[in-house]
């Protein structure tokens, strides 16, 4: 065995293994041994070989929970490392384009004006959000002549109109009970997880990662910039769309399902260079996989540490991000 796969096999088991404990911790006292049945036993002979109460605990709630954190933890670094790599800007995350922003709006829209007259589900009112926050900074950096630096500039000017027309709705138009199931919602939250969101995510995930490594030496290249990358022989313009659509569609899906939660697409991608270094065949599996283990035991600790009540998963990242933030800003001054 290369020492590659010993890597990846090693990561894969730590996830297995952190999820199979996260699932454990609660106020019900579930074991591991109990977690491993339950799946088995739903996965081989589609019954359950616990009480209902103890069966539904595992299956519905808690499972599905920490699978979506996974999925979501995973997606966001590989959406991190994409944007790092292909804006040239260490300080780039999944958020910079202005999605999560639009997603919150599309959000708002659904849950505070009914938009849809109830039959269209928060989860795809953020989606459309997403879409348009998107598709606008597409339209306003291709008049603006298309160059990286301007994606950015039109990504943040998307950022603050949709986080300004959220805030606009919230305070006109919603009660107070409505604002702070709201307000939770925005500062990320994996307690409404079902299977059909994990299908959905893991799903969009799978088929991102594919075309992400699918593209790892044209990612490699614009490390050397987009002349660079040219002269390798890497079609730059049509590399670069298909990479940002791509991690546009994983970021709004995800947002959909989760809220805003922030910092992993920063974070995550530069702790895996430090053990895989910079070639993206191996910096975007292990940025997954890192993605998904961390998010689990943040969302964990979300869930766990003040019981009965929930923090938002959004509020922790940032709390560990911010601290990671400032490190990033003064590495990237000391190589100046």
């Amino acid at each position: 065995m290369t020492r590659r796969a010993a890597w990846s096999a090693a990561g894969l088991v730590l996830l297995a293994v952190s999820i199979a404990l996260a699932i454990t911790v609660g106020p019900a006292d579930i074991a591991v041994v109990e977690v491993w049945r339950t799946v088995l036993a739903h996965l081989v002979r589609g019954e359950r070989v616990l009480s209902p109460i103890r069966d539904g605990i595992i299956w519905h709630l808690r499972l599905p929970r920490t699978l979506l954190a996974a999925v979501c933890g995973a997606g966001l670094a590989v959406c991190g490392v994409v944007l790092q790599s292909l804006l040239r800007n260490p300080l780039a995350d999944p958020f910079v384009l202005g999605v999560s922003s639009g997603a919150s709006t599309g959000a708002v829209l659904v849950v505070v004006l009914g938009v849809g007259g109830g039959a269209v589900p928060l989860s795809a009112g953020a989606f459309v959000g997403a879409a348009v926050s998107f598709g606008l900074v597409l339209a306003l950096s291709h008049a603006l002549g298309g160059q990286l630096d301007r994606v950015v500039l039109c990504g943040v000017a998307a950022m603050q109109l949709f986080s300004a027309l959220t805030s606009f709705i919230v305070l006109t138009s919603a009660d107070a009970e409505t604002t702070r199931g709201v307000l939770f919602w925005l500062l990320g939250s994996l307690s409404s997880a079902s299977w059909t969101e994990v299908a959905i995510a893991a799903a969009v995930l799978a088929v991102t990662l594919a075309v992400c490594l699918g593209q790892g030496r044209a990612l490699d290249a614009f490390a050397f910039g987009e002349d660079s990358a040219a002269a390798l022989g890497v079609p730059v313009a049509r590399v670069r769309l298909v990479l940002l659509c791509a991690t546009a569609l994983l970021t709004a899906v995800l947002v959909s399902s989760s809220g805003a939660i922030g910092f992993v697409g920063l974070v995550l991608p530069h702790a895996a260079r430090v053990f895989t270094g910079a070639g993206h065949a191996r910096l975007l599996p292990a940025s997954a996989l890192g993605g998904a283990v961390f998010l689990v035991w943040v969302d964990t600790l979300a869930r766990s540490a003040l019981e009965p009540q929930e923090i938002p998963v959004g509020v922790l990242t940032s709390l560990i991000g911010v601290p990671a933030f400032v490190l990033v800003l003064y590495r990237t001054r000391s190589r100046r």
